[in-house]
């Protein structure tokens, strides 16, 4: 059983995805009345959840865990528990190069870490999380893991293959979260578009927008992580269907060179590509479409990255993220090795960047004197700090308002902006006679 006081704190690292995984977990830890603490300083136990994705983030992991076990040595922790997607790949090598940790565990696996914290699993409480967002939004993470074979990609190594969370329970915990003040559900998954293939034979994203759109008390509703190829259209009759829906869609197309997207195996070309964001656009004049990239994939030559530069230069998206190539073993791709130089790989990186600087700009002082309905995150400097439907939290840009003290965080407010930079826009408020 759980030592009586013990402090546990909970790291996360890595996606929005983690995010709901600890959230679950610290849910369960509060059912069981442990004392549950943000400052890793202040507890005895350290549990890390770690990200596995690239090396950045294995590195960002492992120094995390370092910091926790030469805490433990000190003798201000008692124990170190690591769980996640790193953990889930290289437990073993890990368990070697670190062994003063006390439990590795995996990812998907909340039941063994509770074990290993000496708390009781409560499985009909499994929807219960205990929120790290603010209270006013909340990650809805519809299902796991990934069936797609992208050469790059070592998420079905360290998540599995692709499980649906039954429509029901999503929607269960739709409303339980609506209940305790939530109004933005922000969608994800690996790839939000396969939901319920594996459960229904069908891919149901679509009634499943529809069924949180009816949902009381939930106002915005985001999709992150939509995969392009095979992108159900029917997303988009949702989206006109739904006003609740935000004009907003994440898909990370990756590539636009069609010798890139085979050798990583999107299952899409260039020309399919843009006919589908064509497509969306038409349907939905006033969308947002976000998208992340991948430069110096082992063969992407300059002739390459040109195309995905005059690619970026013509889709005009108004988000954009980019990603420099990184060996993963067990991949495909490993086997390609890693020749293009990284001091190669920053530069056309900066080059795509300063590329969406000056499109991002451009969007962005066209709504000069437009009026904008926000939703307050924060109140900061003197500012109340939201996002329109356009943007999502973390990583997309934000409007600033001269607080007044009539925000309110959490609630919605209609701005008018006055002045725009390449990744913010500034407004004032605007009073309704």
């Amino acid at each position: 059983m759980e030592e009586k006081g013990q402090k546990i704190s909970v790291i996360t690292l890595g996606c929005a995805k983690n995010v709901v995984d600890s959230e679950v977990l610290l849910g369960q830890l509060k059912l069981a009345n442990a004392i549950v603490v943000d400052d890793v300083r202040h507890a005895d136990v350290a549990v890390i959840n770690t990200c596995g994705f690239i090396d950045t983030a294995k590195q960002e992991s492992i120094d995390a865990i370092i910091e926790a076990v030469e805490l433990k040595n000190k003798g201000r922790l008692k124990r170190v528990v690591v769980m996640g997607c790193l953990s889930e790949r290289y437990s073993k090598e890990l368990a070697i190069e670190i062994p003063d940790v006390d439990a590795y565990v995996g990812s998907n696996k909340i039941a063994e870490v509770l074990v290993e914290l000496g708390v009781d699993f409560k499985r009909e409480l499994l929807g219960e999380r205990s929120l790290t967002t603010p209270s006013h939004f909340a990650y809805l993470k519809i299902s796991e893991g990934c069936d797609h074979p992208c050469s790059f990609c070592a998420i079905p190594l360290m998540r599995g293959l692709h499980r649906s969370k039954p429509l029901e329970e999503v929607l269960s915990e739709a409303r339980s979260l609506a209940s305790r003040g939530v109004k933005e559900l922000i969608v994800i998954a690996q790839d939000s578009t396969y939901y319920g293939i594996d459960l229904y034979g069908k891919r149901r994203l679509p009634e499943l927008l529809g069924e949180l759109s009816s949902v009381d008390g939930i106002e915005w509703i985001r999709l992150m992580y939509a995969y392009p190829s095979k992108f159900p259209l029917e997303v988009l009759d949702a989206m006109q269907e739904n006003p609740k829906i935000c004009r907003y869609l994440d898909m990370p197309v990756q590539h636009a060179s069609d010798d890139v997207l085979k050798s990583m195996r999107r299952g899409i070309t260039n020309r399919a590509t843009r006919e589908l964001i064509a497509t969306i656009k038409t349907r939905i004049p006033d969308i947002a479409m976000r998208t992340t990239l991948i430069v110096g994939y082992p063969n992407e030559t300059e002739k390459d990255f040109d195309v995905l530069y005059d690619f970026v230069k013509n889709m005009q998206f108004h988000r954009l993220g980019v990603f420099t190539y990184s060996q993963e073993d067990g991949t495909s791709a490993h086997i390609l090795g890693d020749p293009v130089s990284a001091d190669v790989k920053e530069e056309r990186k900066k080059a795509i960047m300063e590329l969406q600087m000056e499109i991002s700009e451009k969007r962005n002082k066209s709504l000069m004197g437009k009026k904008l309905r926000i939703l307050v995150d924060r109140i900061e400097g003197g500012y109340a700090v939201g996002r329109t439907e356009w943007d999502a939290p973390e990583i997309d840009q934000e409007v600033f308002v001269r607080n007044n003290r009539n925000f309110v965080v959490g609630n919605f407010s209609d701005v008018r902006i006055v002045d725009a930079v390449e990744y913010d826009l500034y407004a004032e408020a605007v009073h309704e006679s």
